[in-house]
């Protein structure tokens, strides 16, 4: 980045180029104001001394005795050329108001002067004086008349010129010694703005420069190490504090990002575990009602077997040795598997309830929360809605969820294509009881099936698996917190599950142990 300061089109160049014209173009205007002046100066000191010649030989010309003839005239008039070797020439003109007559005339050179600025002097009675181009060189001539000559009508016109060679000598001279001057001027001003644009402009530039570059890189503890008065130093000193300001907010961020994380982290470690707790109770509850069914197929006939077997061996003299030890035999392990089944089913026995208050938003989306992954694969929109003013519910934490997670497992596998699943919490209209709601637009359950649909182990889907426990294991959990369960299913259009759980400040609540 620094690299570019030195490159043609930057601020330095343009600077440097605006001060350079500025600088000639002001120093052609006041040498041009100079030279003119001095132009001025030199034309005035030449027509002081026309003006002197002019009036002398005007004077002269007055009082100059005719009898001695045109001749005389021309030999005094060379003669005052001859004393001045800065006269070019002189001429007389005698002026009627019908012609212009030239008297006389002497010089060096050989000019005719225009009878029209002869006339226009005349008349004005006002001197003028021109610049003329000669065989000799530049000159400057003048025509002057200071009135009536020797005779009557008639009036009387001098005009004389100067040599300005000198005086153009010296303005040449004036300009050359401008044009040098001027250069010499140009080129310290320059090698100062080149010195004073490294001091004052360039190094704080690049400090500035080299700040932004390592605070863009992230090294955002860089500051620009200015200390000055000047605009520089105002421009560092609010860049310091932005940069300080940036950093505050970077750590701030940081910092709320590594809490985010941890936050992060500790719902999805909840998350895990209440889905290994939801998994646990479902197994645990599915393996109750099997080892229930179990207990109840088995437990009759061994006991039957059991009590026939000890009848005979109350008839001990009727068998044999042999017989006597198998009957024994028969009774000792049937006793075995009736004790084996009473310990499954201890084992199998579900945790003692905990009830607490819950908050009904945070019940909803915990449990929704495990089903995302789920969710977004199948392609099904969730949407919860829960009523302004929903108390909270009482009961315990890990079965409501389980009893959530089988309708909201339920809809998903009713809608293999995708759909819609609409999670609400309301009270009820009717009842003092508060209504949680799972809506589908799966399937839905047939007619025919609607009486059997709690059954446990009866299903609607043929799939492996542990079926048929679902909502058998919903209407038990909803039992044991005093509550009711109601189904509502229109075929190829979706179904609907209230969960109806009774609110402990209506004095209904009456919870049943599992």
């Amino acid at each position: 980045m620094a690299r570019q300061i030195f490159r043609t089109k930057t601020v330095r160049f343009r600077l440097i180029t605006l001060i350079v014209v500025g600088l000639i173009l002001t120093t052609a205007a006041w040498g041009w104001i100079q030279l003119r002046a001095l132009d001025g100066i030199l034309v005035d000191q030449q027509l002081k001394r026309l003006y002197d010649v002019a009036v002398t030989v005007n004077t002269y010309y007055q009082y100059f005795p005719t009898t001695q003839g045109l001749t005389a005239l021309d030999l005094a008039l060379r003669e005052q050329v001859q004393s001045d070797g800065r006269l070019a020439r002189i001429d007389i003109f005698s002026l009627t108001p019908s012609y212009v007559d030239y008297v006389a005339g002497a010089g060096r050179v050989s000019f005719e002067w225009s009878e029209k600025e002869v006339r226009s002097v005349g008349i004005s009675r006002k001197p003028r004086h021109l610049k003329l181009s000669t065989e000799a060189g530049p000159a400057l001539g003048l025509l002057y008349t200071s009135g009536w000559g020797e005779k009557p009508g008639r009036l009387v016109v001098v005009g004389a010129i100067v040599f300005s060679r000198t005086a153009e000598e010296i303005l040449a001279q004036a300009r050359r010694l401008l044009l040098f001057s001027t250069s010499g001027l140009l080129l310290v001003l320059l090698l100062i703005l080149s010195l004073g644009y490294s001091r004052l402009i360039k190094g704080p530039l690049e400090n500035i420069v080299k700040a932004i570059d390592d605070f863009q890189a992230g090294s955002y503890t860089r500051r620009i190490p200015l200390q000055r008065d000047d605009e520089w130093g105002y421009l560092s000193s609010h860049f310091n504090r932005m940069a300080e300001e940036i950093e505050r907010v970077l750590e701030e961020n940081r910092k709320l990002t590594d809490h985010l994380e941890r936050r992060v982290q500790e719902a999805t470690a909840n998350v895990v575990e209440l889905q290994k707790q939801v998994n646990r109770l479902q197994q645990l509850t599915a393996m109750g009602y099997l080892t229930a069914t179990l207990a109840h197929d088995l437990g009759t006939p061994l006991h039957s077997i059991a009590g026939l077997a000890e009848l005979l061996l109350e008839q001990r003299e009727e068998w044999t040795a042999d017989g006597v030890r198998k009957l024994e035999l028969i009774v000792q392990q049937t006793r075995r598997l009736i004790t084996i089944i009473k310990n499954l089913k201890e084992v199998t026995k579900l945790p003692e309830p905990f009830f607490e208050y819950l908050p009904v938003p945070t019940l909803l989306q915990e449990t929704l929360s495990l089903f995302e992954p789920q969710l977004k694969r199948a392609g099904i929109k969730v949407a919860l809605i829960v009523m302004d003013g929903v108390p909270p519910l009482y009961g315990d934490r890990d079965r409501l969820q389980t009893a959530l997670f089988n309708l909201i497992q339920n809809s998903i596998e009713a809608m293999p294509q995708g759909g819609k699943i609409v999670v609400s919490a309301y009270t009820s209209p009717t009842s003092p009881m508060l209504a949680l709601s799972v809506k589908d637009t799966g399937c839905g359950i047939p007619r025919e099936l609607m009486e059997r649909i709690c059954e446990p182990f009866f299903s609607t889907h043929s799939e492996e698996g542990m079926r048929g426990l679902g909502l058998s294991i919903v209407r038990d959990i909803v039992k044991m917190h005093g509550g009711e369960m109601e189904i509502k299913s229109e075929q190829n259009k979706g179904c609907e599950v209230i969960l109806y759980m009774p609110l402990p400040e209506t004095g209904k609540f009456n919870p049943v142990n599992p």
